[in-house]
Order: C-alpha cells, then structure tokens, then sequence
C-alpha cells in the first residue's frame, strides 16, 4: 500500500519552483507518492495549471502569512516544505533593504509550522552563494559569511532564523541556476537563453571576465531537493543540513559566454570582456563566490552536470529565449 506524502513547494511560479513541482510530479514507482501544493503571491499561470492539474494552488502573502491557514484546513500539514520563495535581484533588495527581509527571512512560514506537530516536518529552505564575502576561491560551508550587498544579508538573516527556530531543515545555498525555460515561462531573463539571444544576432557583447560562480543546472538542483525529501521521509531522522549547491565548474560570465559560442558556432571575437568594476550596477558584487561541494557529493552521493553540458541540455531542451 503506498503512503501518500504531502510536499508544498512556498514560490511554486518561479523559475526553480516550477521545475521542482515538475520533477515531484514526474516520480514514478517509489514506495510513497506525493500530493503536492504551491503558493504563489502576484499570479497563477495557467499553463503550469493546465500541464500538471493535479497540483493544488494556494494564494500566499509571505510579509504578513495571509493564506497559510487555508493550506492548514485544505492541504493539512505538509511532511516537506521547500522554500523557493525570495526578492532575489540585488539591485532590487538595495533599494529596499525592509522588502527584503521581510521576503527573504521566512517568519511567517516558520510561525505557522511551528502550529503543527514538532518535528514532523522538514523545511527545505534556498539560500545562495552571495552569502560570501567573494576574496577566494571554493568557499567551504564552515567559511564565514560576509556578504557585501543587501541581499546577502538578507538570506544570512533567513538561514540564522531557519537554523535556530526549526528542528528539521536543509538550507541549500545555491550558484545561479540555469537551465531550460518553465511551462510557464518566467518573466525573468534566463542566464543562457540571453547569452545565446545576445550573439545569434551577432552582437558584440560585454562580459565579465573577473567574476566567478560555479552555476548549477536546474535538473540537479531539482535532484538534490528530491533526494532530500526521499532521505526525510523513509528514515524520518532528525535533518540539520547545510549544504553549497553549485555545479562542478567555477566558470566567469566570459568562460559562460564562451561555452554558449562554443556550442552554437558562433564568433567568439564578438565576446569583449570587460572588468566587474567599469559597469555600476547600482549593488556591489562578490568577485570570486566559487563554492566546494566535496560535503554535497559525499551526503548525497550525487555527480553534478558539468557546465558545458549543461549549457547543451539548456540549449537542445526547447527552451524559449
């Protein structure tokens, strides 16, 4: 008999939350199956509706928890929550440090689960590699946080309130993540897809060559946050996890446009790279957030995608620029 599970997905319209909702609907064959809600705060597309209707939508407000008590009495309590949810532009969270802490540190979240039975649930909760100072290479988990903008401070301030007020948790802090484009495409411009748009029309474009993250292709990060939620729920052990969730490769925003070009054939003089510093970008930028993810592939015994094969899959998975 096969134990129905309940996962909600907090920021199920995004670009990692639409992927995710699509790789827990697409499981087959394990010995519990998952009922599967998502919040969403601005809209609902419908073509994420329409592609998995099996999905359970629940309007959300993350400043004020407005909705989570029609998740109690619809859904009930979930075994997992993963946390996509984030005001996650820096530019965005520097011109608005209050938004950004009241998005990025999730009390709300926190304060209704705490409502239910303790310890029966694990929160599954993003971060991200600007939690970095960004003056060496491969940073380690154990390393000290020091961002450098706003938005690094706020997810530090989300994973010292997660650590501290939840007993089971997994903070992943993530590189960017790139991929193929959702059901529902996403507002946002997608890291590849505008690389490839910007040289298919022969462009020169600029790039900075003194930048550094180690990307990670979405499917993995989709198979890490599976994994997890496999581990919790067949051995149901107390989890306090943090994990560095990049791909293999430290790679610069040129060495990424060079892997596009490559791919595609196209002209790699129309590649300028230009210094982080000669472009004011209204938010200061770590230089160097490469992370090690020795403790990722030891915990889950995972093999990531490398960047450049990421970029092919990115690029021969119909994704729309």
């Amino acid at each position: 008999m096969s134990s129905r599970k309940r996962v909600l997905v907090v920021g199920g319209t995004g670009y990692l939350g639409q992927h995710l909702l699509q790789g827990f609907s697409e499981i087959q064959g394990t010995p519990f199956e998952y009922d599967l809600a998502f919040t969403y705060h601005s809209n609902l597309p419908q073509p994420l509706l329409d592609a998995l209707p099996h999905l359970l939508p629940f309007y959300v407000d993350l400043k004020t928890g407005q909705g989570f008590d029609v998740i109690s009495h619809s859904f009930g309590q979930p075994d997992v929550v993963v946390n996509c949810a984030a005001l996650s532009v820096p530019r965005v969270c520097e011109m608005d440090p209050n938004a950004a802490l009241s998005v990025n540190v999730p009390s709300s979240l926190v304060d209704w689960l705490s409502n239910f039975k303790e310890g029966s649930t694990l929160l599954i909760h993003l971060s991200t590699d600007q939690v970095y100072e960004g003056v060496k290479s491969f940073y380690k988990e154990e390393d000290e946080t020091v961002p450098v903008n706003v938005y690094g401070k706020s997810k530090v301030a989300a994973e010292q309130f997660v650590s501290e007020k939840c007993l089971n948790f997994a903070i992943l802090r993530s590189s960017i993540i790139f991929g193929p484009q959702t059901i529902s495409p996403v507002p946002k411009s997608l890291p590849i897809q505008w690389i490839d748009g910007g040289l298919s029309k022969g462009e020169k474009m600029d790039f900075f060559h003194d930048e550094y993250r180690c990307p990670v292709y979405v499917k993995d990060v989709v198979a890490i946050i599976l994994a997890l939620t496999s581990r919790w729920i067949s051995e149901g052990k107390q989890m306090q996890l943090l994990l560095n969730v990049g791909g293999p490769d430290r790679v610069s925003r040129v060495q990424m446009a060079e892997a596009v070009a490559d791919f595609r054939g196209y002209n790699t003089s129309l590649i300028k790279p230009v210094s982080a510093s000669s472009v004011d970008r209204g938010v200061k930028s770590p230089a160097d957030i490469s992370m090690n993810i020795t403790k990722l592939v030891q915990t889950l015994n995972f093999s990531p995608t490398s960047f450049t094969d990421g970029v092919k899959l990115t690029l021969t998975t119909g994704a729309k620029s």
